[in-house]
């Protein structure tokens, strides 16, 4: 018999929220945040890694991750606490861990806002001419950028209406571009052009893997889900069958109208749809566009905030927990975080970012893999019975070797980087730890 023994500190954080999200619902944001920007830019950028294989990386990828969402769902159903997989990992390891984190689902957040700004101006740009692309590209990012985060200075009300109006858009352009070009492939374009080596191996694993990742955004809203128990694993499994699928299908369309040329197109579904008629490419680079910006609006509206939180938890300066008179919006955290957005988005390309983004979130994904385990083991259940999935053990080992081999097919560079990042959250958290102390004798 399975006896429940809370050994966890039960936390007050989901104190006053309603329970209202059902697994459909739950399971279109999760589907939403990962269905972002990515899927428009990531097709080319494979396809110069590995050619034709590409569809496998995705597929390769999506059981990594599946393995990955399988432990969320479980810590999930056994914490369903505001935070998500922040929220398992702090109940697992303590409030140490849960600010390393936490700190590393900010930092993920904030290069893939300015890959998804870099992405997005590169769009825009084709529409110009060549000795233009500099100056259009630089005008975008701030632009873009820059006017979300006033909207969302503007109150947060003002910053959802943003996001609403762009959701519904995100899945259009898809859906025409698969059912546009299912018709439109052909087999010679599967030729193999690349000779992919370990490196260009490693480099198509990453940006797959970063296509797939968003359910860690979607997971943070875990305590106002119905029946978390069944909800979160359920919408877990809808989410990332149905995205791993979307993806292959869009791969090898692309693939099949473009061959070659797929690995040094700027807007690869767009250039694809050209060739079925050039009325489709401008409906596919708008569609884009407006998809990116969508993604941008989501991340801004959301992200500062976890920048916010640790201001006011004494975590980071208090200056980034001030809320601006009139809106009561954080601004100051809304405009530190853009303002890293857009200089990271122009000085580096959305590959570049891609990887940085990725490997962080890696990390993050192995410790909530362990803290899923861990909550298992020790049989801590919060809300009604787990998922208690038989083969979890199977799905942490496969999550975290899966995780572990992404992070090693990085540069050396990338690698330290990380580790200096973990390292000075660990250093920053103990010297706040301690100023706490000090002023509580």
């Amino acid at each position: 018999m399975h006896v429940i023994v809370p050994l966890v500190r039960e936390n007050q954080r989901d104190i006053g929220l309603v329970r209202a999200v059902g697994p459909w619902a739950f399971a279109a944001s999760i589907v939403s945040m990962i269905v972002g920007a990515g899927i428009f830019a990531v097709p080319a950028a494979l396809a110069a890694c590995v050619g034709p294989y590409a569809p496998l990386a995705f597929l390769a990828c999506g059981f990594a991750v599946g393995a990955v969402a399988i432990c969320f769902a479980e810590g999930g159903s056994r914490v369903p606490t505001s935070g998500g997989v922040y929220g398992v990992i702090e109940a697992a390891f303590g409030p140490l861990a849960g600010y390393v984190s936490g700190t590393l689902l900010w930092v993920c957040c904030v290069l893939a806002c300015g890959a998804v700004a870099a992405a997005l101006a590169d769009v825009v740009a084709t529409l110009f001419p060549q000795s233009l692309l500099g100056p259009v590209r630089g005008a975008v990012i701030v632009g873009v950028i820059g006017g979300i985060a006033l909207v969302n200075i503007g109150g947060v009300a003002r910053g959802a209406r943003l996001v609403s109006a762009t959701t519904t858009l995100k899945l259009a352009p898809l859906a025409i571009f698969i059912l546009a070009g299912a018709s439109a492939i052909h087999s010679s374009n599967f030729v193999l052009t690349v000779q992919p080596d370990v490196q260009g191996f490693g480099r198509a694993v990453i940006l797959a893997v970063f296509a797939l990742v968003g359910m860690e955004t979607s997971l943070c809203a875990s305590g106002e889900v119905v029946q978390p128990n069944r909800t979160i694993p359920r919408a877990l499994a809808i989410a990332m069958l149905s995205t791993t699928i979307l993806y292959v299908a869009i791969q090898v369309i692309a693939q099949g109208i473009l061959g070659s040329s797929l690995a040094t197109s700027k807007a690869p579904l767009a250039d694809a749809m050209a060739h079925i008629h050039p009325a489709l490419r401008a409906v596919m680079l708008a569609g884009t566009a407006l998809s990116m910006f969508g993604w941008l609006g989501s991340d801004i509206l959301g992200s500062p905030r976890q920048l916010f939180a640790f201001a006011r938890d004494g975590l980071l300066p208090r200056v980034l927990g001030r809320l601006h008179p009139r809106s009561h919006a954080p601004y100051v955290a809304i405009l530190c975080y853009s303002t890293i957005a857009i200089v990271l988005a122009l000085t580096g390309t959305f590959a570049e970012l891609v990887v940085l983004s990725t490997l962080a979130i890696a990390a993050l994904y192995i410790a909530g893999c362990a803290a899923s385990w861990m909550l298992a083991r020790r049989g801590v259940a919060r809300s009604g019975t787990p998922l208690n999935f038989r083969f979890l053990g199977s799905a942490t080992v496969i999550g975290i070797s899966s995780m572990l081999a992404l992070i090693a097919l990085g540069s050396r560079q990338e690698i330290i980087g990380l580790a200096t990042l973990i390292g000075l959250s660990i250093l920053l958290y103990l010297i706040q730890a301690r100023i706490a102390l000090a002023k509580s004798l």
